[in-house]
This record gives structure tokens, sequence and C-alpha cells, in this order.
């Protein structure tokens, strides 16, 4: 097997899918990449057994169809080293050894029988649909933030993908904060919910484009495939029920505070140097047309207390939050102003965007109150 491939081409192509290489793995021909020769297209493959990844890419030469496995890391390294240099590759299949040739220099690495290499499951009875890639990509960057990592509870550790005829909706929670994000313009040929891991929602959300590019999405009960331009993600789903999360947010919430977005994280950052650094509690004390944010370090005497302006309806209150969980979902926001809807100090807050630029999406971010000192 032999082919001419520009090394730039091919370094980009292995960092859309390195990141489904593992640190340590079990069958150490999970620490390679399965290079496939087919004409003049490359196919590269990246596996942890739980995800697989391929990108596809043309070559300049091809002699020989083929098959190796590379060792991903001394190869990469190697490309890193390289501008846009055309890199000749012969493989000597009898003993797995790959010949590298570039600007007079030569290098050998010894490879693996590709025939070790796991191979993409075959779904079979499955549904599907298309999404363009922003909406999946904004669908991922406004959940994924919000997924847990308990092991005890696999479910949310991944985001709960619910498809119907009329809409999409997202959902990511931890139990102390959640997201819901639903897409009316949008939507599935039939209803069904599936549980996505985070690693290959991560690989999406770094390699896809905020653009109109469609995204192919199929799954049956057990698996889920993305394929998009010369991309193509394998991943098995998160097996159980997800949490009735209908049920934990509140729907009578009369008090309403809206406030400049940006000016509030602000405040919460500046409060949480001064709150306790194992709880990260800030007390909300809303007054009238006033915002006091007040935070306090018993154990080393520090204290703040800080004022916003805003719109309040409702009776005055206090109420306590975790100051990081405000600020990631704040942040996870885009509108210049957002509503916080309470309704008592022992019940969730809800965050919404206000005057939304896009009418077909609907993000609603819940979070847990705190119980505050005495």
């Amino acid at each position: 097997m032999r082919f001419i491939v520009s090394s730039q081409s091919l370094l980009r192509s292995l960092q859309a899918i390195s990141g489904v290489l593992n640190s340590s793995n079990t069958l150490p021909i999970l620490d390679d990449f399965l290079v496939e020769l087919n004409g003049n297209s490359l196919r590269i493959t990246a596996s942890d057994l739980e995800t697989t990844m391929t990108v596809s890419l043309d070559v300049t030469m091809a002699e020989e169809e083929g098959f190796i496995a590379v060792p991903a890391k001394i190869l990469i390294e190697l490309l890193k080293t390289y501008g846009d240099t055309p890199l000749t590759f012969t493989v000597n299949s009898a003993n797995h050894v790959i010949e590298i040739a570039a600007d007079g220099a030569k290098f050998h690495i010894t490879g693996h029988n590709a025939e070790e290499f796991p191979r993409a499951p075959e779904l079979e009875e499955t549904s599907g649909f298309t999404l363009p890639s922003e909406v999946l990509l904004s669908a991922i960057n406004k959940t994924i933030f919000a997924t847990g990592s308990d092991d005890l509870r696999p479910a949310m550790s991944g985001v709960n993908c619910d498809l119907s005829t009329d809409s999409i909706i997202f959902v990511a929670t931890d139990a102390h904060k959640l997201v819901k994000y639903k897409r009316t313009d949008a939507n599935a040929d039939n209803n069904v919910s599936f549980i996505m891991p985070k690693k290959p929602l991560n690989q999406l959300k770094n390699i896809l484009n905020s653009d109109a590019t469609p995204v192919a999405i199929s799954y049956n009960q057990k698996n889920a495939r993305f394929k998009f331009n010369n991309i193509d993600l394998f991943c098995r789903l998160i097996e159980g029920r997800y949490p009735n999360y209908e049920a934990v947010i509140p729907t009578d919430n009369p008090n309403t505070l809206i406030v400049d977005r940006l000016s509030f994280i602000t405040t919460l950052k500046r409060g949480s140097f001064f709150a306790n650094k194992s709880t990260n509690q800030i007390r909300l004390t809303i007054s009238g047309q006033e915002l006091f944010i007040d935070a306090e370090d018993i154990d080393f005497a520090h204290e703040s207390r800080q004022r916003l302006s805003c719109n309040y309806t409702g009776e005055d209150m206090q109420i306590g939050f975790n100051s990081r969980f405000l600020i990631e979902m704040l942040s996870n926001l885009s509108t210049e102003n957002i509503r916080l809807e309470l309704s008592a100090p022992n019940r969730a807050g809800i965050l919404r965007p206000v005057d939304s630029e896009n009418k077909a999406e609907d993000i609603l971010m819940l979070v847990m109150p705190v119980m505050l000192n005495s």
C-alpha cells in the first residue's frame, strides 16, 4: 500500500477524531488509528469501543489498496513538525512497517495488524432525521455543561434527546441544575427518546460548524450515528430511563426579576471571591427595584454586598444560590437581559433569556436554591 497526502490535510483530519482516543486503553490496538486506502480515498478511524469516529480525505496518489493500524501519538507529533508538505506513505503489509518520506527524510513506524482493530457497529432497524449543524451545535453548547458525573446515576451523565414530530428537546441535569433546550424548527419522523453520552457530544461540539451543513442522525435502541461532510461518528447510547424532568420544573412563579445579564455575571463573580469556597453560597435580596448580592466566608471573616438595578415584579424576598452554578448558566445564555422566575426561597429558580433572537428556540434553565446561613 502506498499513497501521497498533504501533511496539513492529514493532520487536520487526525485532530478531528483524536479526541476519541483514551490516555489508557485495555486493548493496545485502541492506541492506533485504523488507516484504510480505497482508490484515492483515505479513511481513518479512531475508537474507544464506546465511540467510533471516521474521517475521509483524498490523497494525491494511490497504489495498492489496503489497511494498517498506525500508532496515533507518534504520527500526530510527527505531522505537527511539518508545514504543508507532501508525505509519501509506504506500507509493508508483511511486517506492518510504515515508511514516511518527505523532504529527503525517511521515518519508520511499526504498525499493527488492522484485522485486530474493532469495527464500528452495523446499525439495524434505525430511524433518522436531519438537523442543520448550527442547530445541533447550539443544542450541545446549551446543555452539555449541565450534565452530571455521578457513576451511580449514569443516565444523568448524558444529554437526553426527546424527539417528536413537531419539535426536538435536549435536556441535561446533575440534580443541582437543569437545562431544557427546545427547537420548534426541527423535528423527527416519530416520537422517541434516547440518552447521548457526553464524550461523543464533546467531539461533535469541537468539530461542528455554525452553519447550515446538514447532519444526518440515525439511531436505534443501542446506538446512534452522526454523519456530515467527511465525518462519520458512531456511539453507544446510555441505557436506562431519564428522570422525569418536567415534574421538577415549577410552573407557578409569580415573582419575576429582569436584569442585565453581563452586569449580573460580573457582580456574581466578584461576590464569589468572598463566598465560602466549599458552598459558593451567595444571597440574593430583592426589594422594590433593587437587587442586593451578598456573600460571606465566616471562616476568614470575608464579606461583600453589591447592588444592581433591576425590574422586579412580586413580593420582596431573600434566596440563596450556588454562585458557580448561576455564573455557568448565565454564561451559556446570549441575550442582553435575563429573567429569573421565583416562587419561594426553598423552590427552584427558573432562568430564561429575554427577547431571544430566534423565535423557534426555547431555553429554560433551572437552578436549585441553597439553605441560607442564619
